[in-house]
């Protein structure tokens, strides 16, 4: 029961982090969130095939997961995921060059930390995955009032379970493992993919109304879609 459970997680991560990312960029040409949720859902495929296969840690899936858990919880789900967002409560947008940059940076760093075994405790690593989860939950928060204050509430609300949800599984990543769970962290990792799809799945739904608030008050000019559905 607990392997499909956690195929069903993985699965549905995956599924929100394709789609939804295309959905950013298809409709809001927002390829840092687009993207973002992209290699998320990349990670979690190949997670589940390194899964399917055995689970092995010498395997060469295993060191891919590992670069794909670095890259996204040091800069992707963080740095990247805030300035993304910042697109509709800033009216932020960065040029190709950042993108880029920005993306090389994840690489950089995925890279360097995919050496630190998410099956192990380091501190060092663990400590900087939990200030920077810490210091994005402040500006997810802030995302979260700017929804309320613009009467979208059950979004700011969605958010703001996702925003808790997310942080928990954060800090209990390295230094809170569930007792009882297995060696391979089963249950854990059972919650933080539905989690992390959960997540993918409100952050794009919260978007639409800032979005569609910055049209209609003239300060962002609407996509191609909803130009031609006024037409």
């Amino acid at each position: 029961m607990k392997d499909i459970l956690f195929m069903l997680a993985d699965l549905w991560m995956i599924f929100a982090g394709f789609y939804f990312g295309w959905k950013f960029i298809r409709r809001y040409n927002n390829y840092l969130l687009g993207l973002e949720w992209m290699v998320v859902a990349t990670s979690g495929s190949n997670f589940l095939l390194w899964a399917l296969l055995g689970g092995a840690e010498d395997s060469f899936l295993y060191s891919i997961a590992a670069f794909f858990d670095a890259f996204s919880r040091s800069i992707g789900i963080t740095l990247i995921l805030v300035l993304g967002l910042m697109r509709v409560t800033h009216r932020y947008k960065p040029s190709v060059a950042v993108d880029i940059g920005l993306f090389a940076l994840a690489g950089v760093a995925g890279l360097y930390l995919q050496q630190f075994s998410p099956h192990e405790l380091h501190v060092g690593p663990a400590t900087f995955y939990v200030v920077v989860n810490v210091l994005t939950t402040m500006f997810l928060v802030y995302f979260s009032w700017r929804l309320w204050k613009i009467g979208a509430k059950k979004h700011a609300i969605g958010a703001g379970l996702a925003t808790t949800a997310a942080c928990i599984i954060a800090v209990t990543y390295d230094f809170f493992p569930i007792p009882g769970d297995d060696e391979h962290r089963t249950i854990f990792y059972i919650a933080a993919l539905a989690t992390w799809g959960f997540q993918m799945c409100v952050y794009y739904f919260a978007y639409r109304p800032l979005h569609e608030h910055n049209v209609a008050t003239g300060v962002e000019p609407a996509t191609g879609e909803q130009s031609a559905a006024r037409a």
